[in-house]
C-alpha cells in the first residue's frame, strides 16, 4: 500500500454539513492531546479579534471570516478534509469528481497535513480555519515544536510503505516521516533550454496535485521508489531519482 501526505492550502470552502469536530474522530489518535491544545488556543485566542488579527497576520480582508471560523472550530459544521481545501493543487486534485473507488482509495491512503489538527486522513471532517504552520499561539510553543516528535512517531506506527511525500518544507518541519518508513519526497521541476533545472512554485502545486489524481484513480501498489518512478512513466508522468539522496523529483510543463 501506499501513504501520501499532502499540504493544506490557506483558502478553504466554508461551512458543510458534518457534524462538529470529534477530535477522536481523526486518524493518527496518539496526536490528541496536541490537537485539543492547539484548538483551545485558537478559540481562545479569537475572543480577542485585534489579537487574533495580529497573531496569524491577517488582512482586514481576512478578519471578519477567520475570526468567526476560528471561533467557531469546535462548534461549527465540518466537510471531508479532501473537499475542504481549494487552490491550485486541490483543484487539480478535484477529489470530489474522483469515481467512488477513487475518492475511497484517496481518504484510506492521504493525509493532509494540517496545522491545528496534525496530519488528518483525507477522508476525516474538519472545520473550516485560519492557522499557518509557522505561527506562534498564546500559551503554546512554537508549532514545529508542538508537532513536529509526536508527528513522527504517530506516522512510525500508521504510514505504510512507500511514503509519498508532496508537503511543503514548513510542513515537513511539522513532522517528518520516520527514519524507518521507505518514503521519497517530491521536487517538482522544469528542465531548462540550456539543460538545466529549476524548481517551480505555483505548476509545483498544479503538477502535485494532477499526480495525487492519478494516483487515487489508477490505485498502483507501490513499495520502492523505482516502482513509483516505473508507473510514473507508464501513467504519461516523467519522474526520475532526485540530486538529494531520498527525493524524487517531477517534471512538469509549464
Amino acid at each position: 500500500m501506499t501513504t501520501i501526505l499532502l499540504p493544506p492550502s490557506e483558502t478553504k470552502r466554508a461551512g458543510g454539513s458534518g457534524e462538529p469536530l470529534d477530535v477522536d474522530g481523526l486518524a493518527l489518535g496518539a496526536l490528541r492531546s496536541q490537537r485539543e491544545a492547539v484548538a483551545a488556543s485558537m478559540v481562545e485566542l479569537a475572543a480577542d479579534p485585534d489579537r487574533t488579527a495580529a497573531v496569524l497576520k491577517l488582512s482586514e480582508r481576512q478578519r471578519s471570516a477567520a475570526i468567526a471560523d476560528n471561533a467557531a472550530l469546535r462548534s461549527g459544521p465540518t466537510m471531508a478534509a479532501m473537499d475542504r481545501y481549494t487552490g491550485v493543487l486541490f483543484d487539480a486534485l478535484d477529489a470530489a469528481s474522483l469515481e467512488p473507488a477513487g475518492r475511497a482509495w484517496l481518504g484510506r491512503n492521504a493525509f493532509i497535513h494540517t496545522a491545528p489538527f496534525g496530519p488528518v486522513r483525507a477522508i476525516d471532517e474538519i472545520p473550516s480555519y485560519r492557522l499557518a504552520a509557522g505561527a506562534s499561539l498564546p500559551g503554546l510553543p512554537p508549532l514545529k515544536r508542538v508537532w513536529a516528535r509526536a508527528v513522527t512517531e504517530a506516522l512510525a506506527h500508521e504510514a505504510r510503505p512507500l511514503v509519498i511525500d508532496l508537503r511543503s518544507q514548513a510542513y515537513v518541519a511539522l513532522g517528518p516521516v520516520p527514519s524507518g518508513v521507505a518514503s521519497t519526497y517530491i521536487r517538482v521541476v522544469m528542465d531548462q533550454a540550456d539543460g538545466t533545472t529549476r524548481a517551480l512554485n505555483h505548476f509545483n502545486k498544479k503538477a502535485k496535485g494532477v499526480l495525487t489524481r492519478r494516483l487515487a484513480e489508477e490505485r498502483p501498489g507501490l513499495r520502492t521508489i523505482d516502482e513509483l518512478i516505473e508507473w510514473a512513466r507508464e501513467a504519461g508522468l516523467r519522474m526520475r531519482s532526485g540530486a538529494t539522496d531520498g527525493e524524487t523529483e517531477l517534471v512538469a510543463d509549464a
